[in-house]
């Protein structure tokens, strides 16, 4: 397991660096040019240069590739060219938080509805509840998350006024605050994520149902809920897992459209904005640690899976 967690890691870096090599060379490919588009207003050619001198942007491009590759080595990520010039770094730590916060309360709500329900439906299979747990999966797979969140907004924040509509609070500030911030949109999130994840652990379930071993397993006269409980659901897990990871990496890396909704300036919403405003550094910055979340989460999920299925052996 070890020797495996180490290729793995290996690796990782390595996916990383390709991904910060192919954005570096892909932003600079880009028609246009940034200095010029932030002194539009003055239409000062002086200024564009003066500023494309302080960042460098002016020397060849392998040569500013080579100076972010050490930068990145030694943890520096650059400063932001767009504004008040603050460390890509901090920008980043400042949204992390907020997409962790969000992240974290909706996987969490999405895995409380759909293993109960994914079970259910599974047990009770081609019954009225099965059907209804179906329709339900379908309904929040099919509904955009951005309208979920603007009807969430208009009946509870709008109408009832029980919750906050916009904005994020840091947890330091007190519980309350920071979680009724986030009840909205993490229901807005967690809600499509919870239909997929059902719908996973129904399918993987039915398959469990009726392999041999559980067969065999019922002739011995093994009670029902032992069987479901030690037997069926620990062996449907791997591919719910999997799933599962995916959809914590997702979340994790920024639901862009529900922090832009609920303005929860996150890693998403960082990240776009940082597109909008030609800003090289912070667009590099935001995505070499959203490619970090993906590698290590499906990591996570690999050696889950020893744990799940002590028959999986990597070494």
């Amino acid at each position: 397991m070890g020797k495996f967690l180490l290729r793995r890691s290996l690796g990782a870096i390595i996916v990383m660096w390709a991904v910060a090599t192919l954005v570096f060379f892909m932003l600079r490919a880009v028609p246009g040019d940034p200095m010029l588009a932030m002194v539009f207003d003055t239409g000062d050619p002086a200024a564009a240069d003066e500023m494309r001198r302080d960042f460098g942007l002016d020397q060849p491009v392998y040569v500013q590739y080579v100076k972010y590759f050490f930068q990145v080595m030694q943890g520096n990520l650059g400063t932001s060219i767009y504004g008040s010039r603050v460390p890509v770094s901090r920008i980043v730590a400042e949204a992390f938080p907020r997409t962790m916060s969000l992240a974290l309360l909706s996987f969490l709500l999405a895995v409380v509805i759909a293993v109960p329900a994914g079970l259910i439906s599974a047990l009770k299979k081609h019954s009225a509840i099965d059907h209804g747990v179906t329709v339900v999966a379908f309904i929040g797979l099919s509904m955009p998350d951005f309208w979920l969140a603007i009807l969430l907004i208009i009946v509870f924040a709008a109408q009832l006024q029980w919750l906050p509509a916009v904005g994020y609070v840091p947890l330091a500030q007190g519980f309350w605050p920071w979680f009724s911030h986030l009840i909205l949109p993490t229901i807005a999130i967690g809600t499509p994520f919870a239909a997929v994840i059902a719908r996973m652990i129904r399918s993987s379930m039915l398959e469990v149902l009726k392999s041999d071993f559980m067969r065999v397993s019922r002739s011995k006269g093994l009670l029902e809920k032992r069987l479901l409980i030690v037997h069926a659901f620990p062996n449907a897990l791997i591919p719910v897992v999997t799933v599962m990871g995916i959809a914590l990496a997702l979340l994790m890396a920024g639901t862009v459209v529900v922090e832009n909704v609920f303005a929860i300036k996150g890693l998403g919403r960082v990240l776009i904005q940082g597109i909008l405003n030609r800003d090289y550094p912070v667009v590099q910055g935001a995505i070499l640690v959203v490619s970090a979340i993906f590698v290590f989460s499906n990591l996570l999920v690999d050696a889950l899976y020893t744990v799940i299925d002590p028959r999986i052996r990597y070494d």
